[in-house]
């Protein structure tokens, strides 16, 4: 009988496929000893070695890895082709033993897979049909067939004639407080981008729920698939605004097989660091200008010293005076060198100790009669070397020429930057030196580690030391078994004479190469050794809201992508950081002058029509021209703005109340200075913590929402907003949005009460 007198029977046949695709998939995730026992148990040797050898090529491939990580089903598509072949789709590949045949699963990013996200009727692609598969677990629930063949007459019973009940599906549900992968959705202009070239800069422009996140999520995964030797050893960074919206973000890789990925916030990007305080809008502007790297590297030669006026020195009952004019010869042949501060030490120390040389030298070895020297080169040595063993020179040299790291160099200049920067700039930035960080100290934290360098000889010498006990215990470990071997052979000679010619480890190999051996190696992944260092070069580099950098903070990532691979992704109309660069252009002409790329994400997935109007209105009140995304979906409710005359934390709660969703999450979007009294009328929320995007109500401030998004929003005092975090604030709703004020409203929302 046909499929379309029993369209289940489209279900059964799908169900069996998923049911042996996961079949497989536990022998290699979880049953994977369980099955090689039963194999061996019932003497099948053939099975055994294949489930053996299947193992081994997960485990060293990273199929294994995926497999755990892979949350949600699998398999979530097919297309048909015009010849009857039939390919399934998924989050990940999976092959048949014969590595020759085609995939069982078709990875989404595989070549083969696209017609599945850019097939339409007008242009097949040699499709037939493309099914969208749903499941809950491992039970498919559903099937949406788009018929791309018109010609064609076979039908299943499943059709979906608009071909968005998918898309559709997706933006209506209910958020959990994580994003999820788009992987069953991708759109065209999206896949377009997802798989643009590896390298060069692409700057992908979007409004508000364009899905530009999720396009630079799976672009990520994407690179990964198609670069994986290159990417797997430099691996791939995203930066993000907030540790908020890391989280928000940290399990869509890890849903499509990818863990190799570092994310991370400009304020993470600094090994050791971390920054916990918050600036001020004046204080980061000042440390986010370009001209910070100009000031920093100034204060660093003023640590380059000279003596005033003169520092005196004894040696052997001789007093030697450094003066102003000797020390500033010493520094100006180290600088000469171009080095960093403290790699170019090491030469400032060899000129001060020749200038000291040449002092004695000329006080206790020349002839008084006709002014000749009376040393030669070995007392010239000799002197030198006894002047380096003078503690009085080293504290001479760490007067002039101090060690510095970069914490102590910026701690002190914030401390006191008078002198550096005209006095209103240096009374914003101006704090205790024990204050704990910023996010906007740490490009300067970066910076000042490129002035400065490291003076390595402390370190070489260390593992020197190490090594040479490495090899010392290596040694001894080989002497013990040599003297073994020889007082069991001495017993064993006199039965065996050719006993002694039996070789031992003493024979074959060395203390040192010994030692090498037992060194252990570093079992680290790309992406926790790039956190750990702060000179790491990525393979590639994913910024979002990158129009919210300073300057300064481009400097910083810029250093990590040498190559200049990276992916920036944000919308300069949502630009509230007081150091963001906002304009592409001014990001990016200083490194790659105008060779980058430039795409835009004109269609809005996230925010109903209804909302977004509201929002586009707050914005053209002060750009007229602004033209906002078209959203793709209407619900209907309009959203609404209240007045209230007083007890604002109880209207709040009661309007919380009104919002919440049966299912999903609301976010309380208001003024920092309110959060203490708002949380204390809404049940499960604290004021101050680092929000949990999981639990029903969470309360934020507007750039603490930036890049997230929610079923309903209650927006509160939006007269206490600039334009743009206003903006961001009516975006986030993917339902319901209202609006609270006892004030007076912004232009464009005036009359919308």
């Amino acid at each position: 009988m046909s499929n379309t007198e029993f369209p289940d029977d489209e279900i059964r046949h799908e169900q069996e496929f998923i049911d042996g695709l996961y079949a497989r998939v536990d022998v290699l995730r979880g049953d994977a000893e369980t099955s090689v026992a039963d194999a061996l148990a019932q003497g099948d040797k053939p099975m055994q070695a294949r489930l053996e050898r299947d193992i081994l090529v997960a485990e060293r491939s990273g199929l294994l890895a995926a497999l755990n990580a892979v949350d949600g089903s699998l398999c979530f598509g097919r297309i048909d082709l015009a010849d009857g072949t039939e390919h399934h789709i998924g989050r990940i590949g999976l092959r048949e033993e014969d590595a020759e045949r085609t995939p069982v699963l078709i990875d989404w990013r595989a070549d083969v897979a696209r017609p599945f996200y850019l097939a339409t009727g007008h242009t097949p692609m040699g499709l037939r049909r493309r099914r969208h598969i749903a499941s809950e677990g491992r039970t498919v629930t559903s099937l949406h067939d788009e018929i791309l063949d018109l010609g064609d007459a076979t039908r299943t019973g499943h059709e979906d004639p608009s071909g968005d009940a998918v898309l559709l599906a997706a933006l209506n549900s209910a958020r959990t407080g994580r994003m999820s992968d788009i992987v069953q959705t991708i759109q065209a202009d999206q896949d377009r981008i997802i798989r643009a070239p590896h390298q060069g800069v692409l700057v992908v422009e979007g409004g508000p729920g364009t899905g530009k996140t999720a396009v630079a999520l799976h672009r990520a995964a994407y690179l990964l698939y198609e670069h994986r030797e290159l990417l797997a050893r430099r691996a791939v960074l995203i930066v993000g605004p907030n540790p908020a919206f890391l989280g928000y973000i940290g399990e869509v890789l890890p849903s499509l097989g990818e863990t190799g990925v570092l994310l991370a916030t400009v304020g993470e990007l600094f090994p050791g660091v971390r920054a916990t305080a918050a600036d001020t809008p004046e204080a980061a502007a000042v440390k986010g200008r370009a001209g910070m790297a100009d000031v920093l590297a100034a204060v660093v030669r003023d640590r380059q010293a000279l003596p005033d006026p003169v520092i005196a020195i004894e040696h052997d009952r001789e007093v030697l005076m450094l003066d102003e004019g000797l020390v500033r010869v010493a520094r100006e042949r180290t600088r000469a060198a171009r080095l960093p501060h403290n790699a170019a030490r090491e030469h400032f120390e060899g000129h001060i100790l020749n200038t000291l040389t040449e002092l004695y030298a000329e006080r206790v070895g020349t002839d008084p009669y006709d002014g000749s020297s009376l040393l030669d080169a070995s007392d010239i040595t000799q002197i030198r070397d006894e002047l380096a063993e003078n503690p009085e020179v080293w504290d001479a040299v760490d007067q002039l020429w101090p060690r510095i790291t970069p914490q102590r160099l910026v701690a002190d200049f914030l401390a006191a930057s008078d002198g550096h920067l005209p006095e209103e700039d240096a009374d914003a930035v101006r704090r205790p030196v024990t204050r704990a960080w910023t996010v906007a100290d740490v490009p300067l934290l970066d910076e000042a580690a490129e002035l400065l360098g490291e003076d390595d000889r402390t370190a070489r010498a260390r593992a020197e030391r190490e090594r040479e006990t490495q090899v010392a215990y290596a040694q001894g470990v080989l002497d013990v078994s040599y003297a073994s071997r020889t007082y069991e052979f001495e017993d064993k000679e006199a039965d065996d004479p050719d006993a002694s010619e039996v070789l031992s480890a003493h024979d074959i190999i060395d203390a040192e190469r010994f030692a090498e051996r037992q060194e252990e190696a570093d079992h680290r992944s790309a992406a926790e050794r790039a956190a750990a260092d702060r000179t790491w070069a990525f393979g590639h580099i994913i910024v979002d809201e990158a129009q919210e950098l300073s300057p300064m903070a481009w400097r910083l990532l810029m250093r990590r992508s040498p190559t200049r691979s990276m992916t920036l992704v944000g919308d300069p109309a949502q630009t509230a950081e007081a150091a963001g660069v906002g304009s592409w252009a001014d990001i990016l002409a200083p490194y790659v002058e105008d060779r980058w790329e430039h795409t835009r994400l004109g269609v809005n997935y996230r925010t109903p029509a209804e909302i977004m109007d509201l929002a586009a209105a707050v914005v053209r009140a002060e750009h007229p021209d602004f033209e906002p995304p078209s959203s793709v979906r209407s619900t209907g409710e309009r959203p609404w703005v209240r007045h209230v005359a007083d007890d604002l934390p109880g209207a709040v709660a009661k309007a919380a109340a009104e919002l919440a969703p049966a299912e999903g999450r609301l976010a309380v979007i208001a003024p920092r200075a309110l959060h203490r009294s708002l949380a204390a009328r809404l049940d499960g929320v604290t004021a101050g913590a680092e929000p949990d995007l999981t639990r029903t109500v969470v309360l934020l401030d507007p750039r603490q929402s930036k890049g997230l998004e929610f079923d309903a929003v209650l927006v509160v005092e939006p007269g206490a907003y600039g334009t743009s975090d206003l903006y961001v604030a009516l975006t986030r709703a993917t339902q319901r949005l209202g609006v609270l004020h006892t004030g007076s409203l912004p232009p464009g929302l005036a009359g919308s009460e």
